[in-house]
């Protein structure tokens, strides 16, 4: 690696974890809540600490070229966080709680009329996510498949037989933790004033997470999740954990 290189990649590292560190400072009220101030304080270092670590271990999915690949990126977020709870025995539902609240007060900084051009699905934009991930170029992208809604109760879907995020996080062994960030959906959705339904991940050991969307309509998010994809579309008494 050249020394213009690798000052490259330091100042990109630098730049990652200032961002990390103002989402920290700002949003996490709820560590203190849980901890007190002085844990907090210091388990908001940590965080950083185990970031910089992930941040080499992110996968490639295509830079720029692929919308998913800052999803990836901040997928290393969530999992220094989640260690770091846990070391000083929280629960994943602690963690979860941090993302819910931040993703909350983030998405209603966006003014009401321009949520849905910012966070909502557009069809055209999941097509071709959806027609790029059929390329299998990277081992780590997602793979799905669009979904038509003609005759069905929702405008369109899009079925991810491989999610990203998915894959990150076994590979990391922080798989418990997964169904919290894709409750994240309906914190989008919610704000988007789109409704999502969805039977179906992977994290639960699914086959698929079965995205259905409707412009306009309503979802809702809750704290804390309702988990409806659990039981992978099959109504049963006997939830499973994440797989």
């Amino acid at each position: 690696m050249s020394n213009a290189t690798a000052a490259g990649a330091e100042l990109a590292t630098r730049w990652k974890v200032w961002l990390f560190q103002q989402i920290l400072n700002h949003n996490t009220d709820s560590l203190t809540e849980r901890f007190g101030i002085t844990e907090a304080t210091a388990m908001r270092r940590e965080m950083l600490d185990e970031y910089r670590t992930l941040i080499p271990q992110v996968p490639d999915i295509g830079g720029r070229r692929n919308p998913l690949a800052r999803t990836l990126a901040m997928s290393a977020w969530a999992v220094a966080l989640y260690r770091v709870v846990l070391r000083h025995g929280g629960t994943a539902q602690d963690a979860g709680d941090v993302l819910h609240r931040y993703l909350q007060t983030t998405v209603r900084r966006i003014p009401r009329p321009l949520r849905f051009q910012a966070l909502g699905h557009h069809r055209a934009r999941v097509e071709k996510m959806a027609r790029r991930s059929q390329q299998r170029r990277y081992p780590a992208d997602w793979v799905g498949q669009i979904v038509d809604g003609t005759g069905q109760p929702f405008d369109f879907g899009i079925d991810w037989t491989e999610c990203g995020v998915d894959k990150f996080l076994r590979a990391q062994g922080a798989q418990e933790f997964t169904p919290y960030i894709c409750a994240l959906d309906y914190v989008t959705a919610e704000a988007a004033g789109e409704r999502l339904t969805r039977t179906k991940t992977l994290s639960w050991g699914c086959d698929r997470c079965d995205f259905r969307f409707t412009h306009p309509g309503a979802a809702t998010s809750t704290w804390p999740p309702d988990f409806p994809e659990r039981t992978c579309g099959h109504p049963t008494p006997d939830a499973p954990q994440p797989h």
